[in-house]
């Protein structure tokens, strides 16, 4: 019995040191991560209050040095910065309310059961994900339909992500039972009037969702504004950070402080709603 027990304390001394190790090698990997994710953004926010030189010359690190706030002072007087400030601020609303109402709308017809080639529909949808006729077809399109250059063109773009749908869809399968809705038919209400009163309070979760993945989305976009806007008159700012990249005449701290200002909305819209987030990321999951 005493050597029984005296191997089996081994046993668990063992699996003890096994399971520290591992832990330490999790949190190690794990603040590993968090530091090459987190270091650019703290690196671009330190490099705004810093003499531009320093910056260029690769001996600002961690501290900011030469402290200086002459590139905020230049962000802020030009006003090319404001107008892409402002245009963004359109878009992302605009884009990300039309493309909430949409995503909706379509996640609720692909879950109820009595839709016409329901399956097909989505399949259609999923193929497009990855086969999407590309950039010349789509910007031929575009130009076809005098939409270049446009705010309009601007809001509507990209306002609708298959993946959105496909949360939605599987949200509201899982949710929204076939028999709420009989029990509202009885009551006499009618589609309309379901989606809207019932459907809706009840898919808080994944509208959250949508909404903070369609506002991160159109919030930093490049591509397809650097693609079809021309001006500043209505290219959001990310666009114009980068155009101001490619000046020559332009100094480190006017792009680091115009970068502070696009990144600041989008960290303190993640910091309010962060527990929203997770917490309607897991209600919303897709089920197999």
């Amino acid at each position: 019995m005493t050597t029984q027990g005296s191997l089996s304390r081994k046993k668990k001394k063992f699996r003890f040191t096994q399971d520290t190790v591992f832990d330490i090698v999790v949190a190690a990997a794990l603040l590993l991560i968090i530091v090459i994710m987190a270091y650019p953004i703290y690196f671009v926010f330190v490099a705004s209050f810093s003499d531009p030189a320093y910056v260029n010359n690769g001996s600002m690190l961690l501290w900011p040095k030469g402290f200086t706030l002459l590139g905020y002072q230049k962000v802020f007087e030009d006003a090319r910065i404001w107008i892409g400030y402002g245009n963004t601020l359109i878009y992302t609303a605009g884009g990300t309310a039309l493309g909430t109402l949409v995503t909706m709308m379509a996640g609720y017809a692909l879950s109820r059961k009595d839709l016409p080639f329901r399956n097909t529909l989505m399949g259609y949808f999923v193929f497009t994900m990855y086969f999407g006729g590309g950039l010349i077809p789509f910007y031929m399109v575009i130009k076809k339909l005098q939409l270049t250059n446009t705010r309009t063109l601007m809001v509507i773009i990209s306002a609708v992500a298959v993946y959105n749908i496909i949360i939605t869809r599987s949200f509201m399968e899982s949710n929204i039972p076939e028999e709420l809705r009989d029990a509202a038919r009885v009551d006499g209400c009618g589609n309309g009037r379901f989606f809207f009163r019932i459907v809706m309070p009840l898919s808080k979760p994944t509208i959250i969702t949508t909404i903070i993945l369609a506002s991160l989305d159109r919030w930093g976009d490049v591509l397809w504004p650097t693609m079809v806007t021309r001006g500043a008159r209505v290219r959001p700012l990310a666009v114009g950070i980068n155009q101001l990249y490619s000046n020559t005449s332009r100094h480190w701290g006017d792009i680091f402080a115009a970068c502070v200002i696009l990144v600041v909305p989008v960290l303190i819209l993640y910091i309010f709603f962060q527990k929203q987030f997770v917490e309607s990321m897991a209600t919303s999951g897709i089920k197999g």
